[in-house]
């Protein structure tokens, strides 16, 4: 099985477990294959830590490592304790054996609870992979790191943490009774489907290669503008590394190129206040979908005058004007919906809808012809 298929495999599997989470199943995984972080928002009890456990035990030969961080926490619970052997060759050094700095996949649960010491080195293995360990700076094999937690930073200080998390996903317990059911009555699974560290290797570098159309980038450019418009200013980093996230999400889907609708993965990496998060989600919509919103509304229109044309009137006369009156605007209205058209196809977006309402129009307009 080819890494491609197996991530893909992995995929349907967790989400056939970890039920209603399947758009956090596809961030995460693409986060995994972009050396992405992941932070989820949400209360205990939302299967948060058993997500990352599960994911960790799909890659062969992972090691996991997974703490609940406290204002109590130590650096020895999260690096490991200083070895007194190298004490003794005055080198301050820890013994970092099933730690953090040994661990491919992370999780740490309440994530910005732990003191500044802590936080600084989690950041520095976040963004450079290194750990300074005494006299030596250790090159870790971090994939990922999960962060989890109820509620987000105000200090100042865990601001550049944050920043890091280029995923940021709220979860909720499970909302459908029938899936609430499901889960009760759910068995682990018998058998997973496993990736070697070497397959991942090798599907990270066909990710590279997954294709970014210029319009795509134009697209990309177009939601920054009208985000900041709306206050909703991300950095240029968090834009730059979300393009390699995206590439990683379309290789996910089985695709060789990114396409528009995988911009809609964007709603979780834009905002930096969930209440932010509605208005990701609506210029999304409005910037990707808005044109088939704009259609269905002609389509209203041309309706809504077909009704008015057709109705009762005391005389012949006044009913010809009036077929005439809106045999006129439904031909502007169908230029629109053409001009819609042309620009759909140029920016390379679905014209499905679009095309189908054309039809439907022009049958209105006949129709009316047909009674002048």
């Amino acid at each position: 099985m080819t890494p491609a298929a197996a991530l893909r495999r992995i995929r349907e599997e967790l989400a056939g477990t970890f039920l209603e989470r399947a758009d956090l199943i596809d961030a995460t995984l693409a986060a995994v294959l972009a050396g992405q972080h992941v932070l989820i928002i949400g209360p205990p009890g939302t299967a948060k830590s058993m997500l990352a456990d599960e994911i960790c035990r799909r890659f062969e030969g992972a090691r996991y490592f997974q703490w609940l961080l406290t204002k109590f926490s130590t650096p020895e619970e999260l690096f490991g304790a200083v070895s007194l052997a190298a004490l003794e060759q005055d080198d301050y050094r820890r013994v970092t054996t099933h730690k953090l700095p040994e661990a491919h996949i992370a999780f740490l649960d309440e994530v910005f609870k732990a003191s500044s010491s802590i936080l600084n080195a989690i950041l520095t293995i976040m963004n450079e992979r290194r750990f300074y360990n005494g006299r030596e700076v250790l090159e870790v094999p971090l994939v990922s790191l999960i962060g989890a937690t109820n509620e987000l930073p105000e200090e100042d200080e865990l601001q550049a943490l944050y920043d890091r998390f280029l995923v940021r996903y709220v979860v909720d317990y499970i909302q459908e009774d029938f899936r609430f059911l499901k889960m009760l009555e759910m068995e682990a699974p018998e058998r997973r489907t496993t990736l070697s560290l070497e397959g991942l290797r090798q599907a990270q570098r066909q990710v590279k290669r997954v294709g970014v159309s210029p319009a795509l980038l134009r697209a990309v450019a177009d939601i920054r503008r009208e985000l900041r418009r709306k206050q909703i200013v991300a950095s240029d980093r968090r834009y730059r590394q979300a393009v390699e996230l995206l590439r990683a999400f379309a290789f996910l889907q089985g695709r060789q190129e990114v396409v528009e609708d995988d911009l809609f993965l964007l709603e979780h990496v834009l905002w930096r206040d969930p209440g932010e998060r509605g208005e990701v989600h609506a210029t999304l919509h409005q910037l990707l979908r808005g044109y088939q919103d704009e259609v269905k509304e002609l389509l209203f229109q041309t309706q809504e005058l077909r009704d008015y044309a057709h109705r009762q009137w005391e005389n012949g006369e006044l009913r010809s004007r009036a077929l005439v009156e809106a045999h006129t605007k439904i031909r502007n209205i169908l230029r629109r919906v053409q001009d819609i058209l042309e620009e759909a196809r140029a920016l390379g977006r679905p014209t499905d809808l679009v095309e189908a309402v054309k039809q439907e129009i022009e049958s209105i307009q006949q129709r009316m012809l047909e009674a002048l």
